[in-house]
């Protein structure tokens, strides 16, 4: 999160237990590591190998959380807490980048659809300026990497040159547009991190989170049709480009 550390400050603004209501999840943490570039402010972003979890997808650096990463805390460290500090361990030995801590400003918490039973990852997004040095590929983690503007990550996907999870593509979209770095970083640590317990119409490629009309018959037989409602809160995914559509009450 931020130089939120452990400070009331964070407590204020972040939700620091957002449950998954749905099935026991593991955690993770994805860090957003930004700088300024010549032509606006750029992420990091690397290519996982073609094997594992998200093989040959273009993502943040970032992984679960190990037991160590709760050590050292005063008292009983939060989810949110101990996540961060995975995130500075996870982007170090992904990139070799050494980050900090105080630093990370929480964006988001994403959680997987009810489809997904094996190996369900709860995951914890965190914003933070890049730091010198220079990049340190870990071999059995990253094939690739690119410091890149989320528009420029966007259009490649969209001409199929690049491969995106939701949460990635749903994440530049949401941090494109910024003038530098620091405003990027000044918008995440204004907001409330947002929570999205993710729900999803296969049939239609659709994904969708609170708020969406369809939402809370996402899981039926015959969820709701959207003539019926005009609230949306939803990635489409049924053709290129990808539709982040958020419409009605709460956007």
């Amino acid at each position: 999160m931020t130089n939120e550390g452990a400070s009331s400050s964070v407590q204020s603004r972040e939700t620091t237990a957002i449950h998954d209501d749905e099935h026991t999840a593991l955690v993770a943490a994805t860090v957003i590591l930004v700088r300024d570039g010549a032509a606006g402010p750029e992420v990091l972003l690397i290519e996982r190998p073609d094997r594992g979890s998200f093989a040959g997808a273009w993502v943040f650096p970032g992984g679960k959380l190990d037991p160590e990463d709760a050590d050292g805390f005063e008292g009983e460290p939060s989810e949110v807490d101990v996540a961060r500090r995975a995130g500075v361990r996870e982007a170090w030995e992904e990139t070799g980048l050494v980050s900090v801590e105080s630093e990370y400003v929480t964006l988001s918490c994403w959680i997987p659809p009810a489809m997904v039973t094996h190996r369900r990852i709860r995951t914890w997004f965190f914003v933070a300026p890049a730091p010198e040095g220079e990049l340190a590929l870990s071999e059995d983690e990253a094939v690739d990497a690119r410091w890149i503007r989320p528009e420029d990550a966007i259009e490649l996907h969209t001409k199929q040159e690049f491969s995106l999870f939701p949460p990635t593509w749903v994440t530049l979209a949401d941090l494109a547009g910024h003038a530098d770095a620091a405003s990027m970083l000044a918008a995440t640590r204004a907001a409330a991190p947002r929570a999205f317990r993710s729900r999803s119409i296969s049939e239609r490629k659709i994904l969708m989170w609170e708020g969406d009309g369809a939402y809370e018959t996402a899981r039926d037989a015959a969820p709701r049709p959207d003539s019926e409602t005009t609230d949306r809160n939803r990635l489409d995914m049924s053709a290129l480009p990808w539709v982040l559509q958020r419409v009605g009450a709460g956007h």
